[in-house]
């Protein structure tokens, strides 16, 4: 017999938690909050889309709509956050790499006042290469979706690949 003990417990991180976990600060930080957090399988990120956000002032002023690009990336912080949750409690994210964006698609606008929870799902994981698949949604209705994947790495490793190949 099943009872509320046997379902696993779910994460929520508030804004503070999700600092923690990401590198990015404002205007770059497109995640209010996390809920429904499975481990490294899944999760929630909430993002309030406001009319003071920066990219409204030029994209676009007489009907202010959120860049495609920002809500994946926000489907990518939101991924990012929740593999970096999964870690040990110590591990501190220095950088997170965007590795790729595939089957990225668009469906509606965001606009100011929506509310977009991005759904993402773990589709693999290999050391510190994670691949995601993640959905925007605005009020229940898909405005974009794709396949994200990143790596986690510390400064040093950035600095070594930055020298490499800068």
């Amino acid at each position: 017999m099943n009872d509320a003990s046997d379902k696993p417990q779910l994460g929520t991180a508030d804004i503070m938690r999700v600092l923690q976990l990401l590198p990015h600060r404002y205007p770059m930080l497109l995640v209010d909050r996390i809920y429904d957090m499975n481990g490294d399988e899944s999760c929630v990120g909430l993002k309030n889309v406001t009319i003071n956000e920066p990219f409204f002032n030029g994209h676009f002023p007489q009907f202010p709509v959120m860049p495609g690009v920002l809500i994946i990336e926000g489907l990518a912080q939101t991924a990012g956050a929740l593999c970096v949750s999964s870690l040990k409690e110590d591990y501190k994210a220095e950088l997170v790499y965007f590795m790729g964006i595939d089957r990225a698609k668009f469906r509606r606008p965001v606009v100011p006042g929506d509310q977009i929870h991005y759904h993402v799902r773990k589709v693999r994981n290999r050391g510190r290469v994670w691949k995601f698949f993640g959905e925007a949604k605005v009020d229940g209705e898909v405005a974009a979706e794709a396949e994200v994947s990143a790596m986690l790495a510390d400064t040093a490793e950035a600095r070594a690949f930055a020298s490499k190949h800068g």
